[in-house]
């Protein structure tokens, strides 16, 4: 259980305008967040407040006589994770050639430095602490004996995120670049790669494209959000169909996804707080079918953030079949099912959280092979 960790990690929520640093023991936030700007346009400054950042977060735990155990947070690619060394990055322009930013920290502060991609620790602390033990839990109150053990975690903001953890394990790939979805071909603009149709800069798209107009440069999505609330002057019905498109495009990512790994899903990143209007057109692609007639998506998906879907899915339906050349029966579930549902912590907290149980499992480890 992470709560009962007693490591002590040091955590950075990297943006590309602010840097966020703190501390977590047992998962939870253990000193206060210490905020500085990303300075990304320029490597040299960005380097520094990194390294004042982590000394600022130190010597709080210092003053309380703590020690830190290791160093662990997300930060944009490419990189070269597992070395810590970062490449050319589209948010942090400064950040070019190659950064050996894991080296650096790990000279600076003496200990274990580990770096992932944002969508991987999401992915990570959803399934540990957020969205995949609500639906166990809710499985289990209900006397279900299924369980789930996998989950995939998107992220939908600046860019298109995501993260796939099997069995409490991330899936990083040999180039630490497992799960970029982003570059999966858009199936709502043609020779496009799916991060263009579903992240903040294409809702702003969408919205001219359906309002016949430039309005959107102004905009931000939570303005887009208020306008197809009807809480901001602007073209409504543009606005519910420019998150319907981005959905749509999502729901293919999804069903690409789905169909090599079959495991829940849950959405984050700062678009999820208009996945009402997002998430329809995307159920709507993944219950669809093939022109030969082929369902896009093997088990039922059902909708965590709908209370009826919610119940639906919990209730396990089957029936008892008997065992050939005996008298034993077994009980056989008439469904197969996924729930697709947003973030239960946060996308930061899940981001920190999976940043923290992704440190103290390598520094278990290390610990076993000494």
């Amino acid at each position: 259980m992470i709560t009962t960790q007693k490591e002590i990690v040091l955590t950075l929520d990297a943006g590309g305008t602010n840097f966020v640093f703190s501390a977590m023991q047992g998962g939870e936030f253990i000193v206060e967040n210490y905020r500085l700007p990303a300075e990304g346009h320029d490597l040299e400054k960005s380097l520094k407040n990194i390294l004042k950042g982590f000394h600022h977060i130190n010597d709080q735990l210092q003053a309380k006589g703590l020690t830190a155990n290791a160093i662990s947070f997300a930060f944009p690619g490419p990189a070269d994770y597992p070395n810590g060394i970062i490449r050319d990055l589209h948010n942090l322009t400064g950040y070019k050639g190659g950064v050996a930013l894991g080296p650096m920290l790990n000279k600076a502060f003496g200990v274990p430095v580990y770096i992932n991609n944002d969508g991987d620790l999401f992915a990570l602390g959803e399934a540990l602490g957020g969205f995949l033990p609500k639906v166990n839990a809710l499985l289990k109150e209900n006397g279900s004996s299924k369980r789930y053990h996998n989950l995939v975690g998107y992220t939908m903001g600046t860019g298109l995120g995501c993260g796939i953890v099997s069995n409490g394990s991330l899936h990083i790939g040999d180039n630490s670049a497992g799960s970029e979805v982003f570059l999966l071909p858009s199936t709502v603009l043609e020779g496009e790669n799916a991060e263009e149709g579903s992240c903040i800069r294409a809702v702003k798209r969408f919205y001219n494209d359906f309002s016949n107009s430039n309005g959107a440069d102004e905009l931000t999505p939570k303005d887009i959000f208020d306008i197809a609330e009807g809480l901001k002057q602007g073209n409504q019905i543009a606005a519910v169909n420019a998150f319907a498109k981005a959905g749509e495009n999502l729901g293919g990512v999804l069903c690409a996804i789905n169909a090599p790994i079959d495991a829940p899903i849950v959405i984050g990143g700062g678009l999820s707080g208009a996945l009402k209007y997002i998430l329809p057109s995307a159920l709507e692609v993944m219950r669809s079918s093939y022109s030969n007639g082929m369902k896009k998506a093997i088990a039922k998906v059902y909708d965590f953030t709908n209370p009826e879907e919610q119940k639906a899915f919990i209730e396990e339906k089957g029936k008892k079949i008997k065992v050939p050349f005996s008298e034993e029966y077994v009980f056989m579930n008439e469904e197969q099912k996924i729930a697709i549902g947003v973030s239960q912590l946060g996308t930061s907290e899940a981001i920190a959280l999976g940043a923290y149980a992704f440190a103290v499992g390598k520094l278990k480890a290390e610990e076993i092979q000494l």
